[in-house]
Parts: C-alpha cells; structure tokens; sequence
C-alpha cells in the first residue's frame, strides 16, 4: 500500500518506520522548518504542496492510496488541507492526534484560545517561560512589564526584545533540568500549548512542583476525519489488507 504521511512529529515518524517494516510504500512529508530533523524511515520530502488543491494533485499523481494526518495538533492549515485534499482525491484519511494533556489533581490551568488571551493574564513584574514556538511570542514580546524567556528549537529569524531571552534547546527535557531552568530564572508563568505527549510533558509537572501558574493555549479545531490516538490503531484503520 502506498501511503502519504503528514509527519514533524516523533508519533509520525515511529508510525512511518512501523509501516516500513509491514512492507508499505511510505512517504513523509516534512513542513521544512526545523533544521536537521530526524528522519523516519522510507522516503522524505520537504516543503508545502500548494494549499489543499496541490496536496490534492500530489495524492493523485503519485497514486497514494492512504493519507495520514501526523503533523502537530496545532500545525493549523495543513490539517485543514488534509481534510478537503482527502475528500477531492477520494483517498482515505487517518487523522493521527496525541491525546491533550489533562490538569493533574490540585492544578488549576488558566485557558487562552489566543495568544493575545495568554498575553493579558500575567501581571506587570512576572517571568514568563514561553514555550508555544512562534505561536504566542508577537503577543508577548508587546509585555515590556513583563520578563521573558523564550525556549525554542530553532533561532528567531527577527531580533529578541531586551525583555526577553532566547533558550535553545530541543526535546524530550527531564524533570530535574526542568526545575533548574525555571529557578534559576525565577519563573512566575509557563505558556504552553496542550500538544500532548512524554517528550514535553515534564514543564508541567516542574510548574505544579514549584507552584508556577500554568497558561495553557486551547487546541485549534479541525473538521471531522477517522481520529486515532496510538501506533496500533493508526495501523488499523489503514486497513492494510
């Protein structure tokens, strides 16, 4: 069978590698923006398709016979592209989403369905800890009362603010180096995105164990597509036989 992944994320690329091994004909299609990812197995390509029109033809005129949806749970356009570029080709559509994260017993998570939102809960004089990639930094970078540290993968192609400083670093982050980071800079708020998953998860509960108030940016929504949230049942609704 051949099959189209939408990848970038960990989930996309062990699904690409366990297709493989099952003797698919696999191609991930990586967004370009990350520098040096770490590839799956089968082949690669990089770079947008055009809108959902161009991910239409691309299906079309390579003959794939399943479309998977792995990209992040806030990749945003894509995944809606997939949606109307599945239904046009009249190829199947596996949508496959890590489950959010869930407030642990005592935390109380403030919710923003913007970045502007996140951007107006803080007080004059905190420490924020952004960690939302370039979703939510123009809306923060205009909080001058505010200090800020940004951690991000990849370096900002604009320059950073004199209130705010730029971390890189990249996943998975342990517990202890967690709470290290977010002491030494006397962090009073974490912003992050529900994107699910070990790899991050690990902020969170330094911020519960510090008592660091937690702003968590909602998840976009997305049409209806067959929805899975594991390996397994990603491979059976494929339908491989």
């Amino acid at each position: 069978m051949k099959i189209l992944i939408l990848g970038g994320t960990a989930e996309a690329r062990d699904l690409a590698n366990r297709l493989v091994a099952l003797g698919c004909d696999v191609t991930t299609s990586l967004a370009g923006r990350t520098r040096e990812p770490i590839l799956p197995e089968g082949a690669v390509r990089s770079g947008g398709f055009g809108g959902a029109a161009g991910l239409a033809r691309y299906l079309t005129d390579h003959n794939f016979q399943r479309l998977v949806d792995a990209t992040h749970p806030y990749a945003g356009q894509i995944s809606h592209n997939a949606v109307a570029a599945a239904k046009a080709a009249g190829v199947p559509l596996v949508r496959y989403l890590r489950p959010p994260w869930q407030a642990p017993a005592g935390a109380e998570w403030l919710q923003a369905d913007t970045p502007e939102a996140a951007a107006d809960i803080p007080p004059a004089g905190s420490v924020v800890l952004l960690t939302t990639g370039h979703t939510a930094n123009q809306a923060f970078f205009a909080r001058h009362d505010c200090q800020l540290v940004l951690r991000m993968i990849e370096p900002l192609a604009e320059p950073v603010p004199a209130h705010a400083q730029l971390l890189l670093a990249r996943p998975p982050y342990a517990l202890d180096s967690e709470l290290t980071l977010m002491q030494a800079h006397r962090v009073t708020h974490l912003v992050s995105k529900n994107s699910g998953g070990g790899q991050t998860a690990a902020k969170l509960d330094a911020a519960q164990l510090l008592n660091i108030q937690v702003i968590m940016l909602s998840r976009p929504a997305y049409a209806p597509a067959l929805e899975v949230t594991s390996i397994e049942e990603a491979i059976s609704a494929l339908e491989l036989e």
